[in-house]
């Protein structure tokens, strides 16, 4: 068990989503740390490869180790730290708790953030219309399902549970992104009309604390407006 008194460094960078994960962690665990923020925009530095090979973030120093991908650093934090985000495996109910958990999250990414990536980088009105389509059709189907018993959060929890941690920075881009019309609205409208305990999830998601203390949306919406630019021009 992890001591508050334990050294935490992040490197990070507030408008990635995958470093927003730990940033969640870390907000719903009270743990100091330090930060320090890696710029996306130009090649890394040699001082930052030396840390992270990859060049990615987050990366996490805890207690002098090293540690890489989002999904590692905050499986970590919640199994240094035990709280309301995820049993232990050693306790009765955790394993089949963590399963659940670890299946939700597959899932968001293999069938539906995996289809509404299709969204941005797609090449006409049609095929706007048809991925989105895709995308709410997989979010009835696998997620719908999963969603019926969020109060408001994942498996009934009145609190943030690993299944927000890692999905959470997703969530509230696709929440905000398709009020701002950034993302189709359409995309939002249809899935709130044929998902909605999905939906009622997501936007519990999208407005709790811990999941938007570092999210500037107007930074967000300008860069994603970019991306989107960019990768229909190409």
């Amino acid at each position: 068990m992890g001591s508050i008194d334990e050294k935490i460094i992040l490197y990070t960078n507030h408008r990635c989503p995958w470093a927003h994960r730990a940033h969640i962690a870390l907000e719903e665990l009270k743990l100091p740390f330090e930060e320090v923020i890696i710029d996306l925009d130009t090649p890394r530095k040699p001082e930052y490869l030396a840390i992270n090979p990859r060049g990615l973030v987050p990366s996490i120093e805890y207690n002098g180790e090293i540690v890489y991908e989002s999904a590692i650093v905050s499986w970590l934090l919640a199994d240094a730290y035990p709280s309301h985000l995820v049993p232990a495996s050693d306790t009765k109910g955790g394993p089949l708790r963590r399963a659940r958990i670890a299946f939700f999250v597959d899932t968001f990414f293999s069938k539906f953030q995996s289809a509404t990536m299709k969204i941005i980088g797609a090449k006409s009105d049609a095929e706007i219309e048809s991925f989105i389509d895709a995308a709410v059709d997989q979010v009835v189907k696998e997620l719908e399902p999963l969603s019926k018993d969020a109060k408001p959060f994942f498996g009934g929890s009145d609190k943030l549970t690993m299944a927000e941690v890692l999905t959470g920075p997703f969530v509230l881009r696709l929440v905000s992104l398709t009020k701002a019309d950034v993302y189709p609205s359409r995309l939002g409208s249809s899935i709130a009309e044929r998902a909605p305990s999905f939906w009622k999830w997501a936007e519990a998601v999208a407005k709790h604390p811990s999941v938007t203390s570092i999210y500037d949306e107007a930074k967000i919406i300008e860069s994603t407006k970019k991306r989107i630019a960019k990768a229909r021009a190409s």
